[in-house]
């Protein structure tokens, strides 16, 4: 776990983004920067530094080596076909393993008119993994991997979301595309389940609400 999280730091430290700078690591550690974190947010500035880290892209989705969203490990390959990673290496680990199904067997209908390039993500992009020193936003606690930029946004607007100055900024640079409203709910299925499974029955009915409305849209 420590090895990825160094790993993942890394990455975006060599993305060009503001985070705590990985000093070594070992089974059971993690060495890091220790930043002053409480300065008054700066959500443009946040918003810019995200899409810079999304700019970053590569060939092919996926990731060279496993690592962790949260405490459940997530598996990573690389992959031509980004619907096929995802289906496989993130929604189908978490609901078999909460005892679910998703009811259809492709996501191609959410993609039909939508290619993404692979963009480097931080993976984990809630407001508890997102800071702001004397020196502007600094994000940390990633769960890096090339995938649809739209995963990261999605995931902004759960568990509190950011504020709309975020959103605005952030499209100034770059717009989202149609049907990210819909599919926005798809990426957070995965999170959602990664909650109920790591924490239990309280996110089961948000779950099962997303499952209902993803179904009524295929």
């Amino acid at each position: 776990m420590f090895a990825a999280e160094f790993e993942g730091l890394r990455a975006l430290r060599a993305a060009g983004v503001n985070a705590p700078e990985p000093y070594r690591c070992g089974e059971d550690f993690i060495e890091m920067e220790k930043l002053r974190l409480g300065a008054r947010p700066d959500w443009p500035a946040l918003a810019r530094m995200l899409a810079k880290l999304h700019e970053n892209t590569s060939p092919r989705f996926g990731w060279g080596s496993d690592n962790w969203i949260g405490l459940s490990a997530q598996k990573n390959a690389w992959s031509d076909d980004w619907p096929g990673f995802f289906l496989s290496f993130r929604l189908e680990p978490q609901l078999n393993r909460a005892g679910l199904s998703l009811g259809f067997s492709s996501l191609e209908k959410f993609f039909k008119n939508h290619k993404p390039a692979p963009s480097l993500l931080h993976g984990d992009l809630w407001n508890g993994n997102v800071g702001f020193t004397a020196d502007g936003p600094v994000i940390f606690d990633p769960a890096v991997y090339y995938g649809d930029r739209e995963a990261d946004l999605a995931m902004t607007e759960l568990f509190g979301g950011f504020p709309a100055e975020f959103y605005g900024a952030y499209s100034a640079l770059l717009p989202l595309h149609p049907g990210y409203a819909q599919r926005k709910h798809l990426y957070n299925l995965y999170h959602l389940l990664n909650h109920l499974n790591l924490f239990g029955a309280g996110y089961r009915a948000q779950v099962e609400a997303t499952l209902r409305l993803l179904r009524d849209a295929f």
